[in-house]
């Protein structure tokens, strides 16, 4: 019984020992920590306002573009393309090539490459290469096209089975 009270003071007599040792050091631990959570916290939320700006730009395109303002929305489409955002750049550069928003075919690919290098998710690079590869197929880029297809195809990518049977056609 002794000997556990013993062992308790002998504990606490080490922790405020420790403690006195070590108080710069652990005040310095807290102070970066605590500043650590906070720069987190408002580097998210700067993330989350581009964010939302970016998704209100992409309604605004839609809205113009449905509304025969072509130039406009052409315009708010390569903003969105070229601020990066893994979601919304995709989106729009789809839009882009469906309606024909932009036929410099240049600009296009150099929007793909864009595209290509902003998004870290294998996944979505295949998907971007297999959109591209269509494109290419499309302006009578056959071979390029095909070219993409067969990448997909070597790199065993999730999008294997359509890259063959496109190639097939």
């Amino acid at each position: 019984m002794e000997k556990e009270i013993e062992d308790k003071l002998d504990l606490k007599d080490k922790l405020i020992n420790f403690y006195k040792v070590n108080r710069y050091k652990i005040y310095i631990f807290l102070l970066a920590l605590v500043l650590s959570l906070v720069s987190l916290i408002y580097i998210n939320h700067i993330n989350e306002k581009k964010n939302i700006l970016i998704s209100k730009k992409y309604v605004r395109a839609g809205l113009l573009l449905s509304s025969s303002d072509k130039d406009s929305a052409k315009k708010l489409y390569e903003e969105i393309i070229t601020s990066k955002n893994k979601f919304y750049s995709i989106l729009a550069l789809n839009v882009i090539v469906e309606k024909e928003l932009i036929l410099d075919k240049e600009k296009i690919l150099k929007y793909f490459k864009i595209l290509e290098s902003s998004v870290s998710s294998k996944d979505q690079r295949d998907l971007i290469i297999l959109k591209k590869a269509l494109y290419l197929i499309k302006i009578d880029n056959v071979e390029s096209g095909y070219n993409l297809l067969n990448k997909l195809i070597e790199d065993n990518s999730i999008l294997k089975s359509i890259a063959t049977k496109i190639i097939k056609k």
